[in-house]
């Protein structure tokens, strides 16, 4: 029998009320606990897991020195194994229930660089991890999904290998206690025989996260963007819809660089109207276009990674376009940062639903550092 765990159920109409439940848990915790709403056993147990899920990954929190044993050749009966060194950095982000680590690894062939954003979805009660391999910034590979048990970790996720389906299996081990290790194993027959084929153990180095050093002549386009900032937005209320009402309210937002300096990512925290929502963006310069790539992961519908905005700076302005949809319709993005200082920057967002002809502004963030 295969041993890949059943799908869970997804629906779109409980994606889009998990932030008001989320406030609702929020508040009965407050006054008094979950018990109070008057839920069934088994809602309120899961009302009551959901926020200690902000902790599931703590003890990775921080800088390490990480030891790799590899397979060198990956389902293809080798019994070959080479060894080398690395460092990783781990980030918290989205309030505890999202991370992101930077990693450089010495491989045997030269230094290699890639990052992992984790990001927890209340509804099944699963973490997904995704991967963007720094070889190939334009590309995040399918997630594999799961979660903690005691001092261990399981997460399954479909990919291909050279050309053939497989599934993939991570598995964390001895995560409360000081050498943390991790496994990686692939299975071309559904979960039925499994090879393991890297495992990686951790020292730590700093319990405080600080980026890992830079390539030499990395893209310096977004060093403005690196540290904490206090943010007023503007928000067109409707979109598309010849509105001239705006909402206007603060946040926060931090940012760092990855992948040698050929990544940042942004933790943002906005205190919208309804409520207080965070989201994280991360970016990814591809040298072979000379462009960056943008994502954006909402953390009130963090089972996806939407398609990447792409673009550049010229004469200290960047622009940044793609495909998007609103209310079902395609429609295009644009993303411009302008006004860049030392201590500013403006970010402004419009719509096209032409196909580019006519654009509506509908969203301006100005950053000022804290």
């Amino acid at each position: 029998m295969p041993l890949r765990p059943p799908a869970f159920p997804y629906s779109r109409d409980a994606e889009l009320l998990l932030p008001s439940r989320r406030r609702l848990l929020l508040a009965a915790a407050a006054a008094g606990g979950v018990a109070a709403l008057g839920l069934p056993p088994w809602l309120q147990a899961h009302a009551a897991a959901a926020p200690a899920r902000a902790h599931d990954w703590d003890w990775l929190i921080g800088n390490w020195d990480v030891h790799h044993r590899r397979l060198r050749e990956r389902l293809a009966g080798s019994d070959e194994w080479e060894e080398f060194g690395g460092k990783s950095a781990v980030w918290s982000t989205l309030g505890g229930l999202g991370t992101v680590d930077d990693n450089l690894v010495e491989l045997p062939g030269g230094r290699y660089h890639g990052l992992g954003l984790r990001a927890y979805d209340e509804a099944s009660d699963r973490w997904a991890i995704w991967w963007i391999d720094g070889r190939n910034p334009t590309h995040i590979d399918p997630p594999v999904r799961g979660g903690f048990d005691g001092d261990g970790g399981t997460f399954y996720g479909d990919d291909t290998f050279k050309g053939k389906p497989i599934t993939m299996r991570f598995r964390w081990h001895d995560i409360h206690g000081a050498k943390p290790w991790w496994e990686q194993a692939f299975s071309p027959d559904q979960g039925r025989s499994w090879e393991v084929n890297w495992r990686n153990w951790f020292t730590r180095t700093a319990a405080e996260p600080s980026p890992l050093p830079l390539l030499p002549g990395y893209e310096r386009d977004f060093d403005f963007l690196a540290g904490r900032w206090k943010v007023q937005h503007r928000r067109l209320r409707q979109r598309l819809a010849n509105s001239d009402q705006w909402d206007e309210f603060d946040g926060s937002f931090v940012n760092w660089p990855v992948l040698g300096g050929r990544g940042n990512v942004g933790d943002n925290v906005m205190n919208f109207p309804s409520g207080t929502v965070r989201g994280v963006g991360f970016r990814a310069y591809d040298p072979a276009r000379r462009q960056w790539l943008s994502w954006w992961l909402d953390g009130r519908a963090p089972t996806a990674i939407g398609a990447p905005l792409r673009g550049g700076f010229a004469d200290g302005i960047g622009r940044f376009d793609g495909d998007d949809s609103h209310q079902g319709r395609p429609v295009r993005t644009r993303v411009t940062w302008t006004n860049i200082t030392e201590r500013t920057a403006r970010w402004s967002q419009s719509s096209s639903a032409d196909e580019g002809k006519t654009w509506e502004l509908n969203w301006v963030s100005d950053f000022s550092r804290a």
